[in-house]
């Protein structure tokens, strides 16, 4: 084996604590006891699967999906794009990834979400692509608002997105979130102060890239996803990458 086809596992010193006092729903989920590894089975490892053939025109636009085209949502049109690259920097092909955030008042589409924002009834906050051969991906969305969460007396989450890339079925998947360059709200954040290293924080942060960017249309933010080695992205769900 080639030294740049070798393993590079991921650094666990700089992976978020699961337990944090100032993150207060840390507290009753985080493990008390060691984790047990158990073995996977062929499903969960391979499948299900997902259709390449199963997307629609306006997936990756969700300023029009949720109309299916008829009427655009309200907002700040933003562009989404970037690559999906491994740790020797090569491209992750043909990967699914699916993003999900709040509308342009701060607000999800969701039945337990209860924040005084109005929801946009042209907004779904939900869309889905597949990287290309060179590894990119791209969204044409909303710039999502920040909004208050009951955890200390007055907290707000920052703008962010929830991004979600599948390996071969649906059992791999590693899940990260995106902020944006510039947001003050990002030095506030219990969620995001769990990643004590404030070099990983910053690799989840999208910067303003005019080379993608419109002119009297939307603004564009980069944001690569790299699934291990020195360049890693930081991801909620897996301590390991695909």
């Amino acid at each position: 084996m080639r030294d740049q086809d070798a393993l590079m596992p991921r650094n666990r010193d700089i992976h978020p604590v699961p337990y944090d006092p100032a993150y207060k729903t840390s507290v009753p989920r985080s493990p008390k006891w060691a984790l047990v590894s158990m073995e996977s089975s062929a499903s969960e490892e391979f499948g299900p699967a997902f259709g390449h053939n199963k997307f629609g025109p306006h997936d990756n636009n969700l300023i029009l999906n949720y109309t299916r085209g008829e009427a655009p949502a309200v907002g700040e049109r933003i562009l989404m794009h970037g690559r999906v690259l491994d740790e020797n920097n090569r491209p992750v092909r043909n990967t699914l990834v699916e993003i999900w955030q709040a509308n342009a008042g701060g607000r999800y589409r969701h039945k337990k979400d209860g924040y005084l924002a109005p929801l946009d009834p042209n907004f779904g906050g939900c869309g889905r692509t597949m990287t290309d051969e060179n590894g990119y991906y791209e969204f044409l969305t909303i710039r999502p608002g920040a909004y208050p969460w009951p955890n200390r007396g007055n907290d707000w989450r920052p703008m962010h997105i929830h991004v979600s890339v599948f390996g071969s079925g649906f059992g791999q998947r590693l899940i990260t979130q995106m902020y944006f360059e510039g947001d003050p709200l990002i030095n506030h954040c219990p969620i995001a102060a769990t990643i004590k290293d404030r070099s990983q924080l910053d690799r989840l942060v999208a910067p303003l890239d005019f080379s993608k960017s419109r002119p009297l249309d939307f603004l564009a933010y980069k944001f690569d996803i790299v699934l291990r080695g020195r360049r890693q992205t930081m991801f909620e769900n897996k301590l390991e990458g695909l």
